[in-house]
Order: structure tokens, then C-alpha cells, then sequence
């Protein structure tokens, strides 16, 4: 009987090009300093590379990472060069990067403890690692009445946080009936978009989003908000939700979670905290000043794909109580339906998050963490926050540069003294050397340079290096 034909990679073949595979990113990570940070081609040069038409023979694997080296690479912005100092650091590692691999190769579909048993257990034990390890509090344990999940992102974890806290205050009849009403949610003037884009989302409405406003360090104001939700219930409004930041986006301020906690509990409001970056920062002792008033919280999220070293994506997400989780976001057809479930001995995670299927995020994250140990990821947060201390004192010292928010963490917000154009113009010849890359923002409507310290590989060379192109760049436009 004649064989037929099969088009699949036999497994020796992907043995081979899998060796060739780690190959190309070793020998990536290796060099990855001597590529320009921001990618310099423009709209379109890389899909013009790119043949109109699917191919209608297979091709072989050499050709496919051949377009990687030639086409691809040029058209990427190297979030993991150590000189990458813009937005966030969106950090990797070696072994987080194992942990995806295999991941790909297990290939499950996580979305009930049945389906794959080893990937939802694995995750709730990894985050209740991160519990202790954060020393935050233990009613966000598995074992209590609430846990830990991880979600895409922060953003997803927010949306997660107000449809809970939504169907809470409405007693379950926004899922029934739809309509959000009066609903009223609060967050900081400074708060990310990914706020308002949940209100969009959840049917709040941007309109029944209040943005608070915040003080001489950028951290939202207690009294204000204390204020505003009272005008609001005046007004025959309801107050359910707000959203205190641990680091906004712009400028990593801190805001009171205590005192914003004793509003909320005063108003009897869902207490959401967004650590999305700085978060990762309270697994340092000395650090865990930024959890004064987390005990209180109803949820918290931050992400370890951007300050522990495990690759995008990776959020997480930890609430006091998951039945208010579960029941937001529960729907159970019969197809679904099992012995563990029905039991309710398990967690099925696919009841925690928006989408019905996932991935085995976990490894990433298990392997990162065993890699390192506390030991060491305390040992390159303090690596990191130090390294920005240092930058910050060399902007205070500067006669070209003026601080514009004295940050303990990690990011250094400064501006030029001759003003707004100066300081853009500064930091478009930086990023056009392609020797660094950082990103502004606007702090009281003054055009504001970011200095983001915490991707992986990041040396006291690099700062100092950043430091020199900044200055150089300053001199150059003043003659």
C-alpha cells in the first residue's frame, strides 16, 4: 500500500531546527546591545519585503529564519537591550524563555482544573509564592476565600476587578438584565488608560468614571476623592469601585493605599490597587513601604513581565474574595461540565478571567522564580533601584537638567531647563543615535523625559552612557 504523503515537520527535523532556533537567540541576546533600541524603518518597509501571497509549496525552515535575520529584525525596537529605557521595562530571561518553550510544546488548554490538572495547580501554588514572597496579605492565599489568578495583562485585571466589583454592588442583576444605571468608579487623574477602557467595556460608561485629582507628587488625593463620592451620593449616584496606583504610568507616583482605604471603607466602595510595575519592588523588605494599606484591598495586580524577569505575558491578579470573581464572570454549558468541577474541589481558572481558554503561563513564572530565588531577583531590584538613585542625583546636580518628581523606585523623571522644545528636542537626538531609547510624558503640562531603569541586563555603564547622550545632546542644541 503506497504511503501517503505527509506535509508535518517529522520530529528529528524539529529537533534540528529547534537547536538552530536557541542558536539564532542566544547569539540574539548575546549581541542584542549592538542593534540600534528604537527600530529605525519606516511605515511599510516591512511588509513590502514580504511576497502578496501565501506559498503554495512549503518552504524550508533555513529560508524562514533567514527573513527573521533579514526582514524581521530590522523592523523590531529591542525591548531587551540593556539600554532600553523607555515606557516600562518589558524584562525577559533565559529561563523564563525555557519555561515558554515548553509551554508552546505542552501545548494544553488550561481552561478547567480537568483539562490539565498540572497547570492550574502550578499556578495557584506560584501564586501563592508570590503572596509571601510580596508579604502581602494572606487572605489573597488560596487556601482563604480568595487567590490569586494570572491574566494577560494589567488592563485585563482591572476589567476583572470592576465586573466583580460591579455584580457585587448590584447583587448579580447587571449579568441578568444588563444596564449599569448610576454606576460611579474613581481612579487617579494620573491613573493608566486601561481604566477607562474597562469602564468602557464593563457598560460603566467614561462619563461615570471620575478622574481624582492629585497632589505636588502626583498621587491621588484622599480628601478629594472622600469629597467627590460624597457629591456623587448626594446626587443619587452610587459609588462602587475605585482604583488606587501603586506607581502611575507617567510617573511611577505612589498613591496612600491606607488612606485611600479608609475612604472606601467609610463609602463601602470595592477597593481595586494597580501595582503593575512597581509591585514587584515589595519582594526587597526594604520596599514593601509601597503595601502600607494593601490589607484592606479588595483586589491587587502587578506584573511580573515587566520588573521579574518573565516575559510578556504575564500579570498577576490576587482577590479577597473570589466568589465575587467567579460569579461576575461564571458561565457553565454543558460540554464543560465534570466530576472535579461539580465537586467543587478545584479551581477552574476559566472562571477568573474574560476569555474561556489559556495558556500554561505559569512555567515561565515557576522558572523564573526557582532560578533566581528571592535572593536574586532582591538582588537586581536593588540593582536597578539603585542604579535610578544614582541617575537622579546626577539630574540634581545638573546644570542642563531640572528633577521633576523625587521618586524612591525606579524611574527618574526629569526635564531640560530652556523648557518644553528643548527637552524634546534633546530626546529625539538620543533616540536617533539608537545607542539608547527613552519616552516622555507630560507632568503639569510640561513636556517630560522618562528614565526607566529595570530591563534585565541593565549595567551602571548603560546609565552612565544614557547620562552622556542626554548631556551631549543638551550641549550640541544650546550652540
Amino acid at each position: 500500500m503506497k504511503e501517503k504523503q505527509s506535509y508535518h515537520m517529522d520530529l528529528e527535523t524539529f529537533r534540528k531546527n529547534g537547536y538552530a532556533t536557541i542558536d539564532w537567540v542566544v547569539d540574539y541576546l548575546k549581541n542584542v546591545e549592538s542593534y540600534p533600541v528604537l527600530s529605525q524603518v519606516k511605515p511599510g518597509d516591512i511588509r513590502k519585503q514580504l511576497p502578496d501571497a501565501a506559498p503554495e509549496k512549503g518552504e524550508s525552515f533555513d529560508a524562514m529564519l533567514k527573513d527573521v535575520t533579514e526582514v524581521v529584525m530590522p523592523g523590531i525596537t529591542h525591548w531587551q537591550s540593556p539600554n532600553f529605557f523607555a515606557y516600562f521595562p518589558g524584562n525577559s530571561s533565559p529561563p523564563a524563555i525555557l519555561g515558554e518553550i515548553l509551554s508552546a510544546g505542552l501545548s494544553v488548554q488550561g481552561m478547567l482544573w480537568a483539562t490539565s490538572p498540572a497547570c492550574t495547580e502550578v499556578e495557584t501554588h506560584v501564586m501563592d509564592w508570590l503572596v509571601k514572597m510580596l508579604d502581602l496579605p494572606e487572605k489573597f492565599m488560596s487556601h482563604t476565600k480568595g487567590g490569586g489568578v494570572i491574566q494577560h495583562s494589567a488592563s485585563d485585571a482591572t476589567l476583572c476587578a470592576l465586573l466583580a466589583a460591579r455584580e457585587r454592588v448590584s447583587s448579580g442583576e447587571v449579568n441578568k438584565k444588563g444596564g449599569t444605571g448610576n454606576l460611579i468608579a474613581y481612579t487617579s487623574a494620573q491613573a493608566h488608560s486601561s481604566i477607562e477602557k474597562g469602564c468602557m467595556i464593563a457598560g460603566i460608561g467614561t462619563d461615570n468614571l471620575r478622574l481624582i485629582d492629585v497632589d505636588d507628587e502626583f498621587s491621588m488625593r484622599p480628601e478629594a476623592l472622600d469629597a467627590q463620592i460624597q457629591k456623587d451620593k448626594d446626587a443619587g449616584l452610587i459609588p462602587f469601585f475605585v482604583c488606587t496606583c501603586v506607581g502611575t504610568t507617567s510617573s511611577l507616583a505612589l498613591d496612600s493605599v491606607a488612606e485611600m482605604a479608609k475612604v472606601t471603607k467609610k463609602h463601602d466602595l470595592w477597593l481595586h490597587v494597580d501595582a503593575a510595575m512597581a509591585g514587584t519592588a515589595a519582594v526587597c523588605p526594604e520596599l514593601r513601604f509601597i503595601n502600607e494599606g494593601v490589607q484592606e484591598a479588595d483586589s491587587y495586580t502587578f506584573n511580573p513581565h515587566k520588573w521579574m524577569f518573565t516575559n510578556f505575558d504575564c500579570n498577576a491578579f490576587f482577590v479577597a474574595d473570589r466568589a465575587a470573581l467567579i460569579n461576575a464572570l461564571s458561565i457553565l454549558p454543558e460540554y464543560l461540565k465534570n466530576e472535579a468541577t461539580n465537586d467543587g474541589a478545584v479551581f477552574d481558572y476559566r472562571d477568573w478571567h474574560i476569555p474561556l481558554g489559556r495558556r500554561f503561563r505559569a512555567l515561565k513564572l515557576w522558572f523564573a522564580i526557582r532560578h533566581y530565588g528571592v535572593e536574586g531577583l532582591q538582588f537586581h531590584i536593588r540593582k536597578h533601584v539603585e542604579l535610578s538613585q544614582q541617575f537622579k542625583q546626577w539630574v540634581i546636580d545638573s546644570d542642563n537638567f531640572d528633577l521633576v518628581v523625587d521618586n524612591p523606585l525606579n524611574l527618574i523623571c526629569f526635564r531640560h531647563k530652556d523648557g518644553d522644545d528643548k527637552t524634546e528636542a534633546i530626546m529625539a537626538s538620543v533616540n536617533q543615535t539608537g545607542e539608547a531609547y527613552l519616552t516622555h510624558t507630560k507632568l503639569n503640562d510640561k513636556y517630560t523625559i522618562r528614565m526607566s531603569i529595570g530591563q534585565t541586563n541593565t549595567e551602571l555603564k548603560h546609565v552612565e552612557h544614557a547620562w552622556r547622550l542626554l548631556n551631549e545632546a543638551s550641549d550640541k542644541l544650546s550652540k
